[in-house]
């Protein structure tokens, strides 16, 4: 495929959905000189969102994380994290009671936003569960792997209640060359261990795209008008493409440019644009 000059390709549209890892920054911080590109968006009155299969944290922490980095520009309206579709899930369906999680304490703000008892999947007592009312996969981080995952497996072994994945991401890269299990990963063994189906929330399920369709402020905006950039073909560009976006791939992140050929040609997923990166020189 041809490279394309990404400012070339941000000019034709008025809403631009970014994925964030591998786009925006890296295991090193922000992807050098991606600040420029907020500068163009914002000189240009360009709306833009961060869609984020990120549950570890509220919309707050993740863009305050980017205002350390240095982008002032990003602010909680524009993120759209996939703990925010477990929430609208949680609020629809969980009407009381207690949520026990898999996470930081960090992620329980999705459950308490609520109203609902967010317990920590370490401090269940396995024998008393009987306000147990929802399991919610938030973060890989916060808990035991061994001791917790076990109790977890007990868990819904003992009671049949709706388990939500807030990350469907199997992997995410710690550097260049080496990957670490996500919770999408975690969640696949235990949803294969105890033979349940678990309903998972992220890209490139079409709901994250809905939700953030739903949530842009500019009137009259229409698919065509909106364009999605992202590093990965199985989520950002597959999620735009189930959605009807135009799509950019960009080879900063997940996919190497010397493998991208060989990887559209073998899964069919074909971005309607590829280029280097994100960034705006």
């Amino acid at each position: 495929m041809q490279i394309h000059d990404f400012k070339a390709v941000v000019d034709q549209y008025k809403v631009i959905f970014f994925d964030a890892y591998g786009v925006l920054k890296n295991y090193n911080g922000l992807i050098p000189g991606i600040e420029k590109t907020f500068k163009y968006l914002k000189e240009n009155h360009k709306e833009f969102y961060i869609l984020t299969n990120d549950a570890s944290r509220k919309p707050q922490q993740l863009a305050d994380s980017y205002h350390k980095l240095g982008i002032a520009d990003v602010v909680p309206s524009n993120i759209i994290s996939s703990g925010m579709l477990a929430m609208d899930y949680l609020k629809q369906k969980v009407k009381g009671g207690q949520v026990v999680f898999l996470g930081t304490e960090d992620s329980a703000y999705y459950i308490e936003t609520l109203g609902l008892e967010a317990v920590p999947i370490s401090n269940l007592n396995l024998n008393n569960i009987a306000d147990v009312n929802a399991l919610a996969f938030l973060d890989d981080e916060g808990f035991d792997w061994k001791t917790d995952l076990n109790k977890t497996i007990n868990l819904l072994r003992r009671k049949n209640i709706p388990v939500i994945v807030a990350n469907t991401d199997a992997t995410y890269p710690v550097s260049k060359k080496e990957i670490a299990i996500a919770m999408g990963g975690l969640s696949e063994m235990i949803e294969a261990i105890v033979g349940k189906q678990f309903v998972g929330f992220g890209k490139p399920d079409s709901q994250m795209f809905i939700f953030a369709y739903e949530h842009i402020k500019s009137q009259s905006i229409e698919k065509k008008d909106i364009l999605m950039v992202g590093d990965t073909l199985h989520t950002d560009i597959l999620g735009g493409n189930k959605f009807g976006l135009d799509t950019v791939l960009v080879l900063s992140g997940n996919t190497q440019a010397e493998d991208v050929e060989v990887n559209i040609k073998s899964t069919g997923i074909i971005p309607t644009y590829l280029c280097e990166s994100a960034v705006i020189e």
